[in-house]
């Protein structure tokens, strides 16, 4: 059974600090590209960060946020520093990967709110 579980969201202040971790289980971690989402309601959700092959991440948050894993503890993390009101969003955890027969996997965690404000 797969399981995505993401947590260590909150309500934090501008200028603070979060980190998200995603635990996963039930596929082989290491095969597979984990990425960051997140959405706001009424927004289509957008990617944040991505780590595979290579590290992705979007202009909004670059320099600020920090994407990292550790395949022995098949765990996704996202450090999340200087924190602005607009990164208030639902935080989602994905894993994605193509086999040799071009077949996609395509994995979601349930989300965690990050709320920025004072």
């Amino acid at each position: 059974q797969v399981q995505l579980v993401e947590s260590g969201g909150g309500l934090v202040q501008p200028g603070g600090s979060l980190r998200l971790s995603c635990a996963a289980s039930g596929f082989i971690f290491s095969n597979y590209a984990m990425t960051w989402y997140r959405q706001v309601p009424g927004k289509e959700r957008e990617l944040v960060a991505r780590i595979g092959s290579v590290i992705n991440y979007a202009d909004s948050v670059k320099g600020r946020f920090t994407i990292s894993r550790d395949n022995a503890l098949n765990t996704v993390y996202l450090q999340m520093n200087s924190l602005k009101p607009e990164d208030t969003a639902v935080y989602y955890c994905n894993a994605h990967a193509r086999d040799p027969w071009r077949r996609e996997y395509d994995y979601w965690g349930l989300g965690t709110q990050v709320t920025v404000s004072s």
